[in-house]
């Protein structure tokens, strides 16, 4: 777990550095800045191109991942690389001029409830295409171990430019109009940013030539595209439901909930950058006991990190909606299903990375296409009935569903379990914590009681999973800090 624990460490501090100007970006430069609709338009665009972009990736983002290490000569390291860069390309191609045949269909269906974003589709498929393209190119620099200065351009870069341009909407510098468009270009950076990257890594060496496994790549890839677009279509379909039942501006209140709720997962998503290619190394090499154990420390370590944010959300949930516009309000209870879906995948440690390496992984795909039709369809009865709280709860269960699935294939199939009794006492500490502070309100600001009772429940939490030695791993890095400040416990 060195270079696991090294890397994640660093990744889990960037992201959270990232989601910290995300946080200001969404709490309060947003909503006032650029108000409820212009707010809402730019999440319309980047949920779409991200709903596209597995399919204009073409899947060679896991594909790399996957392959990389069965290349055995720098020959076929370089035919490998220039595949998975160029294939994209030529198949985006007639995907993108079909589009463009039929885009006043598209247009019109897509703009029925709510106008304003006709004007701004074309912009989809230019900014899903850079989505695509950075993660091809970040996947490259993933193979190569070097995973910190992407997850960089992801969680800081991205979000620091875009404080920048609310900075230039608020002293005029440029129209709010032109903030959507500004928010292409920035995604349009960040992928020449990480190819420039990754050539440093790997000087590249194009030769278009078909590798000698050709047949394996382009199975695997075509499920990939399924699996990469279940995964994003469970995340952002609601968003662009809620486009065709309810005015465009709750796409803004239900974006600030989601949000809040998506740091949950901030743990997952930094661990998973160097697990994934060590996943994919131990499966290749048939090292299931080495495997079983990672799946546990993973496992577990996100349990307790990902609880430990939960925890610090849900009981400062009402003053953070205090510092928003009060018709953003209705979203506390978005937040807390949002969060619990979130929380739930968190726990099943590196699942997914299991789950994509494994020659049993067609079975699941396809359950969860069956999932995003059922997404879908309960977005269509709930939105209509209960709004933002509609879409908030279809997603709820949707999510629940497909990870319960992801869960019991792995169990059944490959014997491998992530729960320990350590699972089960970290559940029940987070809950306690939960009933001890939510319903101590503190008569201050928001920003100070937010501050003071998060210091209180850090200071429980720590204490009680320590004692209480939920994770080995998370004790270990405990003990270090200590020894360094030369503190006995």
């Amino acid at each position: 777990m060195g270079i696991v624990l090294n890397q994640s460490l660093k990744n889990t501090i960037i992201t959270y550095i990232g989601f910290g100007i995300g946080a200001i970006n969404t709490i309060y430069l947003y909503p006032f800045f650029l108000g409820a609709t212009y707010y809402a338009l730019t999440n319309y665009v980047l949920s779409a191109s991200s709903i596209i972009m597995p399919l204009l990736a073409f899947g060679m983002q896991n594909t790399l991942v996957k392959f990389y290490s069965q290349c055995k000569t720098e020959q076929e390291q370089s035919q490998f690389l220039s595949f998975t860069v160029l294939l994209p390309l030529l198949l985006s191609i007639p995907l993108i001029s079909i589009g463009i045949f039929f885009y006043s269909a598209i247009s019109d269906f897509l703009s029925k409830e709510n106008p304003i974003v006709k004007d701004y589709l074309w912009l989809i498929p230019f900014t899903g295409l850079c989505m695509a393209y950075f993660e091809i190119f970040y996947a490259w620099a993933r193979v190569h171990m070097h995973s910190v200065f992407g997850n960089f351009i992801k969680e800081v870069g991205l979000r620091s430019f875009s404080l920048l341009a609310l900075i230039a909407v608020y002293y005029n510098w440029i129209t709010v109009i032109q903030f959507v468009y500004v928010t292409a270009g920035i995604y349009f950076i960040a992928f020449i940013v990480t190819m420039l990257y990754a050539f440093y890594l790997k000087k590249p060496e194009f030769q278009f030539s078909v590798p000698h496994n050709v047949k394996d790549i382009m199975v695997y890839t075509f499920f990939i595209i399924l699996s990469g677009s279940v995964a994003t279509l469970l995340l952002d379909i609601d968003k662009l439901m809620l486009n065709q039942y309810i005015k465009i501006e709750n796409i803004a209140y239900y974006s600030v909930a989601t949000y809040i709720a998506l740091v949950i997962s901030v743990p997952s998503r930094a661990m998973h950058q160097i697990v994934y290619p060590i996943t994919a190394k131990l499966m290749h090499e048939d090292k299931f006991e080495d495997l079983n154990v990672l799946y546990k420390k993973t496992s577990i370590n996100l349990q307790v990190v990902g609880g430990f944010v939960m925890l610090c959300i849900f009981v400062n949930i009402k003053q953070l909606y205090e510092m928003v516009p009060a018709e953003y309000g209705g979203g506390i209870l978005v937040v807390f299903m949002i969060g619990l879906s979130k929380y739930f995948d968190l726990i099943l440690g590196n699942n997914n990375a299991i789950i994509f390496n494994t020659k049993y992984y067609r079975a699941v795909l396809f359950l969860g296409v069956i999932l995003v039709f059922l997404t879908v369809g309960l977005n269509m009865i709930f939105i209509p009935i209960y709004g933002i709280l509609g879409s908030a709860f279809a997603t709820l269960l949707s999510i629940t569903l497909y990870s319960l699935a992801k869960l019991m294939f792995v169990v059944k199939r490959l014997h491998l379990y992530p729960f320990t009794k350590q699972t089960l006492y970290s559940m029940a500490l987070t809950l306690v914590l939960f009933l001890m502070f939510y319903f101590w309100q503190f008569p201050f600001i928001p920003i100070i009681a937010i501050a003071l009772k998060s210091i209180l429940v850090t200071l429980a939490y720590l204490y009680v999973n320590y004692k209480f030695v939920i994770s080995i791993e998370i004790n270990e890095v405990i003990d270090s800090v200590f020894k360094k400040l030369n503190i006995k416990l």
